[in-house]
């Protein structure tokens, strides 16, 4: 009786185990659709692909692909599969841009305008990194995941330089900025997630994703350059003002990329 009952809880057992894992799938030419161990995967953010699809059928004239892109907001996905349950992931993500803002004041107070010009230059920078651990099932095409993942980033908040087309004076008497640089800031974070991906050609997947996690993010001592009229002395003068220091922990959802996504990858 003992005997039975052991042989039947390793068959109840097995068929468990079983049920956790994928299941290769091959197409009617014999080519393997889903992932197996030894692969590669690289993938992106769909939604710009996916948007510039539905523009073309919906009659958007201003449609483009790089839209979705514009600032460099992307992130890129690459996966290892360890065996056909099991990927180590990561992401990347970068992001910069620029803008010029020029600004024109008639001071005339005729009919004819006299401009003074002032430009504000604004500069900023940052990246994201990370890394972690998938384990999937599946019976098919469509196969579900799960897992956990640790990032690391780094950002610049935008750097704000201003030329002034008035020279500070005794009729102008003002404190303005010349140069605005906050403080770089470092993120660290762990997150979790859950994901879907069906495979609508041979190693070729699409997928949505959503995470909940916690974020650590610390941003350090900043200045801004000034300059003043100093009516004592009936001069232009320049300081530097710093900013202080902040931090701030956050625990919940995803926001933004390379969080919550719809992804498209591609195995080798």
């Amino acid at each position: 009786m003992k005997r039975k009952l052991l042989i039947i809880c390793a068959i109840v057992g097995g068929g468990s185990f079983a049920s956790a894992q994928t299941t290769m799938v091959k197409n009617d030419k014999g080519q393997v659709v889903t992932p197996e161990a030894g692969d590669w995967a690289i993938g992106a953010d769909a939604s710009p692909i996916l948007n510039y699809i539905g523009n073309i059928f919906n009659g958007n004239t201003a449609n483009s692909i790089s839209n979705g892109f514009a600032g460099g907001n992307a992130a890129i996905f690459g996966k290892m599969y360890k065996d056909e349950n099991t990927a180590y992931r990561g992401s990347f993500r970068i992001s910069s841009g620029s803008s010029n803002v020029v600004t024109l004041t008639d001071t005339s107070s005729t009919s004819t305008p006299v401009y003074i010009t002032d430009e504000a230059k604004t500069t900023g920078f940052g990246f994201y990194l990370s890394a972690g651990l998938e384990k999937r099932r599946g019976h098919g095409r469509l196969q579900g995941y799960y897992g956990a993942e640790v990032g690391l980033g780094f950002g610049s908040v935008p750097t704000v330089s201003n030329t002034w087309g008035e020279a500070l004076s005794a009729t102008n008497v003002t404190d303005r900025i010349l140069k605005n640089k906050t403080g770089a800031t470092f993120t660290v974070g762990l997150r979790g997630f859950v994901g879907v991906e069906y495979f609508v050609l041979p190693k070729l997947s699409l997928g949505a994703e959503f995470g909940w996690g916690m974020k650590l993010a610390m941003t350090g001592e900043g200045a801004e350059d000034r300059e003043t009229w100093n009516t004592t002395t009936s001069a232009v003068e320049t300081y530097t003002k710093t900013t202080g220091k902040s931090s701030e922990v956050s625990l919940g959802t995803d926001s933004g990329v390379p969080a919550g996504s719809l992804r498209i990858m591609y195995h080798f």
